[in-house]
């Protein structure tokens, strides 16, 4: 039998709203208490100090996953706690010790009996020390006296109800059935204000994200809640919050680790923590992501990236297909110290907001990773927390390397096209692509042919480009020896050569332009740009000459069919994504499958 001393006396001081450092316990109980989710564990636990026993305390889901399973007569260390009032059962409201942080010192399996003989512990809520509470690792009240600028219901900005006065309750704390509470909280995030409508009407609403020391939860405004609170509350600051209703979570909105999510009502009371110490209430919390590693990660994923910005697109404003909605987006271009590249989009507000001059860091909290074309992006949506330039250590490393050499070292951009990868596009020849009115698809169809070159439009087949490495923007020539991006805001005293190319592709049926992008375009005329460019140079006609060799010689073309309108005529575009040579193997398999089935 293991031998252990508790912390007597531990618990008469926690219980009475006062600190006391790690003190040792011993678990008497464990029960299993129902959870607003099927994959969290709750567990009540019944704790001892060798003198006295408390039937009111709670471990949390972090406990419980990092533990494992705790079994009676345990015996622990605690380096964090909490305590809380809640309302028991309609009598008097009763303190409850939540355990944040611990240690198991000796398991359960070491002991034949508990230690010591305790007596339950026995405070009324009336007790003057329990009523006005105490240090509690810093949850409980502020001195009244301290300032502090409120919003209720029925007035802008008031002192009338003084949220600091009061003791706090932990976030991890809350639930449906317990609605008096008052939290003190930082806001990591507040989303831009959006707009809804559906059969019960419309309105307008934003959502804010709360930490504190044990956990975080999303609280949501809605219509008259949004003109009253939206400009006061200031993201990063401490503020004590009361009277919102709380429901189970919607897990397809929010990535918060919480079963619940408050929502404002008529009733609610903000009100700013002006106490110049707020340490204790934690900052966002970042799981940094390196750029290299998005490729690998699955779409749809939520990530955190830090990065420093390289080039940013001009604002793009269009109308949404499917609502009719003007949108707005803007491109931002990220690089870091893996010399990787990604494209971050921006929409709405967040794009007319965003201005990357003088090349800022941004910090990125729960981007959603995007795939398009084999590449990968990160947008924002609702939930995503963005910060320029935020006074972070990571900040200012990923900083120094850009200054002194990220500026200047070539990228590999993991946003960029690189065609249709592993996907296996089915076999159409042009009249299958025609009759059966592939394009009209929002995104467009895909498919691949064999083909044949007919003709290469050699006007226009190659320009002179940025020689940033991840744009491609036609320069202009000064004629002064140097050449200015549009695109990149900058001159430079070279560029680099893209090729553009429009061709006649013909095969069995018919034949179809075709639109193909510079890296394809060398595998076809199995030569670089520069290297066209530098033959150009030489002799100006000799881009006819090139394409002549290329006539008449045939590939595997994987193409991507969409409907376009320009100058209000609608006509089928056509783009090669990728080209490869023909695999005699698998394109004769194709045809004996289509020759079966004429024979069946």
């Amino acid at each position: 039998m293991t031998c252990c001393n508790l912390s007597e006396g531990a618990l008469e001081v926690i219980m009475r709203g006062g600190d006391y450092h790690q003190p040792v316990l011993q678990i008497l109980g464990i029960k299993r208490v129902t959870s607003g989710s099927a994959d969290k564990q709750r567990h009540r636990i019944m704790v001892s100090d060798g003198k006295h026993s408390v039937s009111f305390a709670m471990l949390t889901t972090q406990i419980i996953e990092q533990a494992g399973p705790i079994t009676p007569l345990t015996v622990i260390k605690v380096e964090r706690f909490i305590t809380s009032m809640v309302n028991n059962s309609g009598r008097e409201d009763q303190r409850v010790l939540l355990i944040l942080d611990m240690h198991i010192v000796a398991p359960g399996d070491q002991f034949e009996e508990k230690i010591g003989s305790p007596t339950p512990l026995e405070i009324r809520s009336n007790d003057e020390s329990t009523r006005n509470g105490g240090a509690s690792n810093g949850y409980n009240a502020a001195d009244s006296s301290t300032g502090s600028r409120s919003i209720n219901s029925n007035t802008t900005v008031t002192n009338s109800i003084n949220l600091n006065s009061q003791i706090t309750h932990p976030i991890s704390s809350l639930s449906p059935y317990h609605n008096k509470w008052v939290i003190k909280a930082r806001v990591t995030n507040k989303s831009s204000i959006r707009t809804w409508s559906n059969s019960k009407g419309e309105g307008k609403l934003f959502s804010m994200d709360l930490i504190d020391e044990s956990g975080e939860i999303r609280l949501t405004a809605f219509r008259d809640s949004v003109d009253k609170f939206y400009d006061y509350i200031q993201v990063d600051k401490v503020y004590y919050i009361s009277k919102c209703m709380l429901k189970p979570a919607n897990k397809q909105f929010s990535t918060l680790k919480n079963d619940y999510e408050m929502t404002m009502t008529s009733e609610t009371v903000i009100q700013e923590c002006l106490e110049s110490d707020v340490s204790s209430i934690p900052q966002t919390k970042y799981d940094f992501v390196t750029i290299d590693k998005i490729s690998s990660l699955e779409q749809n994923t939520m990530v955190d990236v830090i990065g420093v910005v390289k080039s940013v697109s001009d604002l793009q404003t269009f109308q949404a297909r499917s609502t009719g909605r003007e949108m707005k987006k803007k491109e931002v271009l990220l690089v870091d110290q893996t010399n990787t590249a990604v494209t971050l989009t921006l929409w709405g507000a967040d794009a007319e907001n965003f201005d990357g001059t003088n090349n800022p860091v941004v910090v990125i909290k729960c981007g959603r990773i995007s795939e398009f074309g084999g590449g990968k992006s990160i947008s924002s949506i609702g939930s995503t927390n963005i910060k320029i330039n935020p006074d972070m250590k990571e900040c200012y490393r990923i900083r120094g390397w850009y200054d002194s050499e990220g500026s200047n070292i070539e990228t590999t951009n993991i946003s960029a096209r690189s065609g249709l990868g592993n996907f296996s596009a089915p076999w159409m020849s042009f009249k299958e692509v025609t009759d059966q009115g592939l394009g009209n698809g929002e995104r467009g169809d895909y498919y691949q042919v064999m083909g044949t070159i007919l003709l290469i439009r050699t006007e226009n087949a190659i320009y002179k480009a940025c020689p940033t490495p991840d744009c491609n923007k036609k320069i202009i020539d000064m004629e002064n020896q140097m050449y200015r991006c549009e695109k990149c805001n900058r001159e430079f005293p070279n560029f680099k050569y893209r090729l553009l190319a429009s061709m006649n592709v013909g095969d069995w049926s018919g034949n179809q332009w075709v639109s193909m992008f510079s890296s394809e375009v060398e595998k076809v005329l199995g030569m670089t740009s520069q290297e066209v460019g530098e033959q150009i140079e030489q002799d100006s006609e000799a881009m006819a000459a090139i394409a002549d060799k290329v006539h008449f010689k045939q590939f595997v073309m994987k193409c991507r069919a969409k409907m376009e309108t320009y100058n209000d005529e609608t006509r089928l575009k056509t783009v090669c994504i990728k080209v490869d040579p023909i695999n005699y193997e698998e394109y004769n398999a194709h045809l004996i499958g289509r020759i079966q089935q004429l024979t069946n």
